[in-house]
């Protein structure tokens, strides 16, 4: 039997059981697929949202009746231009123009995404020139290096206390000074775990300084030893994990707080006891330097020297949940995957829809229904909106990816970051991001 063509029915007629198509992209209405049976009020109610005269009907997928004549649907004529004073009112130009609800909203939403995404660049590259700076005065202006890196975290501690919630962001490649780029993400994951472990402002900011400045010590070894690889000889990682004592030494000469000096001399102590470089187990480790001895690696496995040997986030925090467990203290491991999330910032998934995306921002309120940006054809990635999985029930995440996995098409969309960057975000900067409706 030959199936019926589809129907052009005026958007009013649409009622439940009407199995229609919409042609618009994914990303400009709320709903899990292009094509679909209504069912509910709220799905007719987000319809009529979308500023759509009329839509696509297929008869023979329809529950419901269809009507013997449909009204034509025709554009209205375009009305007239009034010069002022004319007989023509506001109001009637209003009556016969409807405008694009859906476009609106999108624009709406666009813009404050890219106001947000620049509020968060321009701190984040303050953060990574405020390192640079640091290290260029340490040596010969050790007091005006401490001061540059006190006034920093401090403002970042008193941000994101009075800032309410906080997400973990993706930067774009290229953000920031390269160099402070390791010191800055290790800082600010820091300061989120610090805070969600409890910490006070003071220790809060005691914790930051020495995120901040944990590997001062690498300023004085030769390059190829600023970065630990498996390869290097017994001499190669003797002399790597001198960095430790050198950072320490420019800290003193600071004068960072004795806790700030204490988490820098453990950020590679293991509470198992294999870490370096006095092996101290357990409780002998402060808190401090049991969470930076955690993000510390997090951030080096994601951020290898050697780029073919890094892991995607997602893979990262499975291998030390799976086989990094005994080095970390379970109360600090535990706060760290709740922030993160299964799928922290940069971590490359497919949707429950089979869509490809990059989760570009985590929440730790609501961590399983991160913000991602999906790869739609339809859409130039410019114009791309962030969709927020806590708005869209769904939807959820089906599996994560290696970026290599990804078709072509998507790679070169999505852009997989070779070097994972994050910073943060309050919770006011993105407010609107995500909605479809």
């Amino acid at each position: 039997m030959t199936e019926r063509p589809t129907l052009l029915l005026p958007i009013d007629l649409i009622q439940k059981g009407h199995f229609i198509q919409l042609d618009l992209s994914w990303m400009d209405h709320p709903f899990p697929k292009n094509a679909f049976r209504v069912s509910s009020d709220d799905q007719l109610r987000t319809l009529r949202m979308l500023g759509l005269k009329q839509i696509k009907v297929h008869p023979d997928k329809s529950d419901a009746g269809l009507p013997l004549h449909v009204p034509s649907a025709e554009p209205a004529p375009p009305v007239a231009a009034h010069a002022p004073g004319s007989a023509g009112t506001t109001a009637d130009a209003g009556s016969a123009v409807r405008p694009n609800t859906a476009a609106v909203q999108k624009s709406e939403r666009l813009a404050e995404q890219r106001r947000s995404q620049a509020q968060v660049d321009k701190r984040y590259g303050e953060a990574t020139r405020a390192y640079r700076q640091v290290m260029e005065q340490v040596e010969s202006k050790p007091a005006e290096a401490a001061q540059t890196s006190t006034a920093m975290v401090n403002a970042l501690v008193h941000d994101m206390a009075s800032g309410g919630d906080a997400a973990i962001r993706l930067m774009s490649e290229g953000a920031g000074d390269r160099l402070g780029l390791h010191a800055v993400n290790v800082m600010v994951v820091s300061l989120l775990l610090g805070r969600s472990l409890g910490l006070s402002s003071s220790e809060l900011q005691d914790l930051g300084l020495a995120a901040f400045l944990h590997d001062l010590g690498k300023l004085n070894l030769q390059e190829r030893m600023r970065h630990f690889d498996d390869r290097m000889n017994t001499h190669e990682v003797k002399a790597y994990q001198e960095h430790v004592s050198h950072s320490i030494t420019l800290g003193k000469r600071m004068g960072l707080p004795v806790s700030a000096l204490v988490a820098i001399a453990q950020h590679h102590e293991m509470v198992d006891g294999t870490g370096f470089p006095i092996r101290l187990r357990g409780e002998r480790i402060s808190t401090g330097g049991k969470v930076l001895a955690l993000v510390n690696r997090y951030d080096n496995l994601c951020n290898p020297l050697r780029s073919g040997a890094a892991m995607t986030p997602h893979e990262a925090l499975s291998l030390i949940f799976a086989q990094m467990k005994a080095k970390f203290d379970s109360n600090v491991l535990g706060a760290f995957i709740r922030m993160m999330g299964v799928y922290p910032p940069g971590s490359v998934v497919q949707l429950v829809n089979d869509r490809y995306a990059m989760v570009l921002s985590v929440n730790s309120s609501r961590a399983l229904r991160p913000r991602v940006l999906v790869h739609d054809s339809s859409v130039p990635v410019h114009e791309a909106l962030v969709v927020d999985l806590e708005n869209e029930p769904q939807l959820g995440i089906r599996r994560s990816m290696k970026p290599d996995q990804l078709p072509k098409a998507a790679f070169e969309y999505l852009q997989p970051r070779q070097r994972v960057s994050v910073y943060y975000e309050r919770a006011g900067d993105d407010s609107g991001v995500g909605e479809l409706a």
